[in-house]
């Protein structure tokens, strides 16, 4: 017995460290996703995203997110509770004038057995939690990718006057979501 024991512990000891080495080293595709993520962070923090994707039960609005001033709450689907649903004030366009309500296709908040809240989060918990269908929505990647495409996401280049829009160009931004996901969705360390 003592010889197994012997075996195993001199087969580890030449073994671990290349294991150990192994593991360090990151494959080149799983580089490139983890880089073209740190490229698409900037544009998840921004407020146009953080203001569905803030923690609590209510959006938050303006570049500053504040609490949403018409005491809005997520409700059931993401909608907004009774009479006050999204779709009272948010159209399917922004409304022209300053300050006035913005709007885009299926305007909503994640709902709540699904929030999506990323605030707080580090860089790789928000990549975690993006390809979690578990916690995503039941989303593949794929279909984050194409989530990042449709019109409410989109709109964040174009949120009305008073607002400022995303700071990274929107081509660049959908190059870099479809990069990391053809190379493999790794997250950041």
């Amino acid at each position: 017995m003592r010889a197994w024991t012997t075996r195993r512990f001199c087969f580890w000891l030449m073994v671990w460290p290349a294991a150990v080495a192994a593991r360090g080293q990151a494959t080149p595709g799983h580089a490139t996703a983890a880089a073209a993520f740190e490229q698409i962070v900037p544009v998840l923090r921004n407020a146009r995203c953080m203001n569905c994707h803030s923690s609590g039960d209510f959006p938050r609005q303006g570049d500053d997110s504040h609490p949403h001033t018409m005491q809005i709450r997520r409700g059931p689907e993401g909608r907004g509770v009774n009479a006050v649903k999204c779709s009272t004030c948010h159209q399917e366009h922004n409304t022209p004038g300053l300050d006035t309500p913005p709007g885009a296709p299926d305007w909503h908040l994640p709902s709540p057995e699904m929030p999506m809240i990323w605030e707080g989060l580090t860089d790789r918990q928000l990549c975690e939690l993006l390809k979690d269908p578990g916690r995503n929505g039941h989303r593949t990647v794929q279909q984050i990718v194409e989530h990042m495409s449709t019109p409410l996401v989109l709109w964040a280049w174009h949120p009305g006057e008073g607002r400022e829009p995303v700071p990274v160009p929107q081509n660049k931004f959908l190059a870099e979501v479809r990069d990391w996901a053809k190379a493999g969705a790794a997250c950041p360390e």
